[in-house]
């Protein structure tokens, strides 16, 4: 049977709510993705579209498809991105003849119980000779928080279990990192240790302007961090 996201999630919609506010972090993530990201790519969990629109604008991707198990968010997808297809399902849903060149999966994986087995399907329809999964999640369980809970998370990652499962279900990784290292201490202080359970979106705006460029600078031209609020891994099927 396939899998939907977990069902343990109060909502998903305060969280597409706060990431709508952050568009310096959402372009900096396809930006960090964009050299694999080419010809036909799936995008994984596409929600609300908000990395649908910067992920179709790249120019070596040929065509985009949407795959989303939430049937509330299928039909506004499809009105948003009119000639875009759009797939209400998982990735048990899919065609499997079709070899995808890239797959773009940003804070998805988090939210299935059964991350290995998800992760050893996607191995298996892309493309061996060029396929790359492009996969952003969670990271650090220090940082798991009655928030991540609401979200729906199973779990934060750390570099070696991701290492690991990505190995195993299939993978060579490509590049594997920390991501957004201020953030890390933002989640901490309002979700671990005053333990908030919803983001605030002024504050999610203010972030994004005015703090995330410039640690996302140091991350890009200096060091990676050897933590951070997520984890950034772009990994070939064998």
């Amino acid at each position: 049977m396939p899998e939907t996201p977990n069902e343990l999630a109060t909502s998903q919609d305060f969280e597409f709510e706060a990431l709508e506010r952050a568009v310096n972090y959402r372009a900096a993530v396809i930006h960090e993705f964009s050299p694999w990201l080419t010809g036909d790519v799936l995008e994984i969990g596409a929600g609300i579209g908000q990395f649908t629109a910067p992920l179709k604008a790249l120019p070596a991707v040929r065509r985009v498809v949407c795959l989303e198990p939430e049937l509330k968010f299928v039909e506004p997808l499809r009105k948003k991105f009119p000639g875009t297809t759009v797939i209400e399902g998982t990735i048990d849903d899919l065609d499997e003849v079709i070899e995808w060149d890239a797959m773009l999966s940003v804070n998805v994986l988090e939210h299935i119980r059964d991350d290995a087995g998800e992760l050893a399907k996607y191995a298996r329809r892309l493309s061996k000779r060029r396929g790359h999964l492009c996969l952003f999640v969670p990271a650090r369980p220090e940082l798991h928080a009655p928030i991540d809970r609401n979200f729906g998370h199973y779990r934060r990652y750390t570099k070696p279990e991701l290492a690991l499962k990505l190995d195993r279900a299939g993978f060579d990784v490509t590049r594997l990192c920390y991501y957004n290292w201020l953030g890390y201490f933002g989640w901490l202080f309002n979700f671990v240790l005053l333990g908030r359970e919803q983001f605030d979106v002024a504050s999610v705006a203010a972030f994004d302007r005015l703090i995330f460029p410039v640690g996302n600078v140091i991350e890009r031209t200096l060091f990676r961090p050897p933590f951070g609020q997520s984890l950034l891994a772009v990994a070939r099927a064998r």
